[in-house]
């Protein structure tokens, strides 16, 4: 299990750290509810910071999060963009920079981040080069309107490129960039998310909080694999590795939100990429209810 441990006050940080949501995982509601709704829910769970990602950000969705922000007092930690043309929910930095800006301005957040690197960057040194450069001269020029650039990882980027994690080569080719670093995809990168947290001091503005389950095959895994269907029992043991809900799976969480505010992270940011059937909305109860257990309630 997840480590537990102190009590809140013993906790309480430096400055004003929060524990909010990483809003891509609503972006199915927003859709279909606009954003206002969705973030009312969220206020009745007691969060009151919220990154966006995957909703488009439209003149009503805008309006609508910026209400959030004005009636339910619900701080918009982040905002996504992306290293590539425009297209699809999270606007490009490269095409729509203005835009970008102007949104960051209307919801009062000094912070975008990239989600990932465009998957050709991956290609070559030399690609993972330009691209590291290229997000370093946006960077600057986001610095210049007072606004910081964050890099997320997955767990391709504790891939090594002449002996060097990808990771490390951006932080090194890119030093105005800061951080936001999913301590999920650390781990699931064969790699220690307290350590690597340790070794970003000073750079990590955000953190992902997801844990990291491994499950038991389910009843109808095992009665494919008694009826010789070792394609289907494949299929589920392939799955086996989950998302999981802060506390429900493997990770410890006491030693990972203490680094994480030593290091200097501002907003650590629930999330859950697979749901594997629940309502999110108790998931992020559960998580929240998690986080208290363990001494945290300071931080929400």
């Amino acid at each position: 299990m997840s480590a537990a441990g102190g009590d809140a006050l013993s906790r309480a940080p430096v400055g004003s750290p929060t524990i909010g949501v990483q809003a891509m995982m609503l972006r199915e509601q927003v859709r279909e509810q606009g954003a206002f709704p969705v973030w009312k829910r969220l206020a009745d769970l007691g969060f009151r910071s919220v990154e966006v990602s995957q909703i488009p950000l439209t003149p009503d969705t805008v309006r609508d999060i910026r209400r959030g922000v004005d009636e339910l007092g619900i701080r918009v930690a982040a905002m996504s963009a992306r290293m590539g043309p425009a297209g699809g929910p999270n606007d490009s930095l490269i095409e729509q920079f203005d835009k970008v800006v102007a949104d960051s301005r209307a919801l009062s957040t000094d912070m975008i981040r990239i989600g990932m690197m465009p998957m050709e960057a991956l290609e070559s040194l030399d690609a993972l080069l330009a691209f590291s450069r290229a997000t370093e001269e946006k960077a600057r020029a986001l610095a210049d309107e007072g606004i910081g650039l964050c890099y997320h990882n997955h767990h391709i980027e504790f891939a090594r490129i002449e002996g060097r994690h990808l990771l490390e080569i951006i932080r090194t080719e890119a030093p105005s960039l800061r951080f936001e670093l999913d301590v999920h995809w650390i781990h699931r990168g064969g790699m220690d998310p307290v350590r690597v947290l340790a070794d970003y001091a000073g750079v990590v503005d955000l953190v992902h909080l997801k844990d990291y389950r491994v499950s038991i095959p389910p009843a109808e895994a095992f009665a494919a694999l008694s009826a010789g269907d070792r394609a289907r029992w494949n299929e589920h043991w392939s799955t086996i590795v989950q998302f999981a809900e802060v506390g429900a799976g493997n990770l410890d969480f006491t030693a990972i939100i203490d680094q994480a505010l030593a290091s200097g992270a501002q907003h650590l940011l629930i999330e859950q990429d697979e749901l594997y059937g629940r309502d999110i909305f108790d998931c992020l109860a559960d998580s929240r209810d998690r986080l208290v257990a363990f001494g945290y309630a300071s931080l929400l």
